[in-house]
């Protein structure tokens, strides 16, 4: 079967793809490596949180959406991966035993004035439960070879360092929102990506060959083996709860520690440059606004802008998120 090109693509177009089940281990499991807030991890916990009950990692339900592309389109076609995402909204939170189902829909073709062999198409997606309600939009961009088109291998040399990054032991405050100071950044430490991680992530959200296999990943435009963007971001989640949880450890010490809730989204994330094996990113997040929530007394909600610099401090991926954050100490 010929692969789908950019050539065979035009607005108005779409595609399906699911059911797939999602299960309470699969959820869990995510939450520990990824994302390990109460409300991810465990039923108890989850009742004493902004949200009340166990949910899954909105990151994960984008690396699941991930993976119902791949299965509608992109395994299909002569993908070239994503720049990135124009913005994405958390609707809904998805639950243990939800049935996910996305469609895509081609809103724009565009090829590429400066590389004839490729071309972009701009997409939206809409994933769904078993319930028809809709849990999470995207507004995103993928590029395409053109028919006939056999993009060269870009030359690459990778990093020799292996093993885990030592994990830091500096802790600050971590003030509720009202107190926070627009314009502060917080260094989240490093993380270097193993091919190992890399493969066993592709199968689970992203199984692209330049994500699965080392050896076919050097005859595509990628040139070796590197990550997927979805997981470049959960590793920016992981790094962010492991200083937050040394930030509240520090805070506990002194008084209230804040509370944080889920993210109703992000917008502009860009994937600048590829990640590949044995690459060892440095995260931080800075605070860019503030305000308090009308919907729920106490909370406030929280703009940040988000980067990661590779080991040769070239900036490979950047986003503006935004989270529930308490926002004032509990009266005495």
């Amino acid at each position: 079967m010929a692969l789908l090109t950019l050539d065979d693509l035009s607005p108005g177009q779409e595609f399906k793809a699911g059911p797939i089940t999602v299960t309470r281990d699969e959820l869990v499991a995510f939450a520990r490596e990824y994302d390990p807030q109460p409300f991810h991890l465990d039923e108890a916990a989850a009742e004493h949180t902004f949200v009340g009950r166990l949910i899954g990692s909105g990151w994960q339900t984008a690396a699941l959406g991930m993976r119902l592309l791949a299965e509608g389109l992109i395994s299909h076609s002569t993908s070239m991966g994503s720049p990135g995402i124009t913005a994405l909204r958390w609707l809904r939170p998805v639950l243990p035993g939800d049935s996910l189902s996305a469609v895509i829909r081609v809103e724009e073709v565009r090829p590429s004035r400066s590389k004839p062999d490729r071309g972009m198409a701009r997409l939206a997606m809409t994933l769904s439960d078993g319930r028809g309600e809709a849990v999470m939009t995207q507004d995103f961009a993928v590029l395409f070879a053109r028919a006939g088109a056999i993009p060269s291998p870009r030359p690459v040399t990778l990093a020799q360092e292996d093993g885990p990054v030592a994990e830091p032991d500096d802790a600050v405050p971590l003030p509720f929102l009202a107190e926070a100071e627009i314009g502060a950044t917080r260094d989240l430490g490093a993380h270097r990506f193993a091919a190992e991680d890399i493969v066993a992530f592709a199968r689970a959200y992203d199984p692209q060959i330049f994500h699965l296999d080392a050896e076919a990943a050097r005859t595509t435009h990628f040139g070796a083996l590197c990550a997927s963007g979805w997981q470049t971001a959960a590793v920016w989640m992981k790094r962010l709860n492991a200083t937050f949880a040394r930030d509240m450890a520090l805070t506990a010490r002194s008084g209230p520690v804040p509370q944080l809730g889920p993210s109703p989204g992000f917008k502009d994330l860009q994937w600048l440059r590829p990640v590949y094996a044995g690459d060892t990113l440095r995260y931080a997040s800075r605070l860019v606004d503030k305000r308090a929530s009308a919907s729920r007394p106490g909370w406030g909600i929280a703009t940040h802008h988000n980067t990661a610099q590779n080991q040769h401090g070239e900036a490979v991926f950047a986003f503006t998120g935004s989270v529930f954050w308490q926002w004032d100490r509990p009266s005495a």
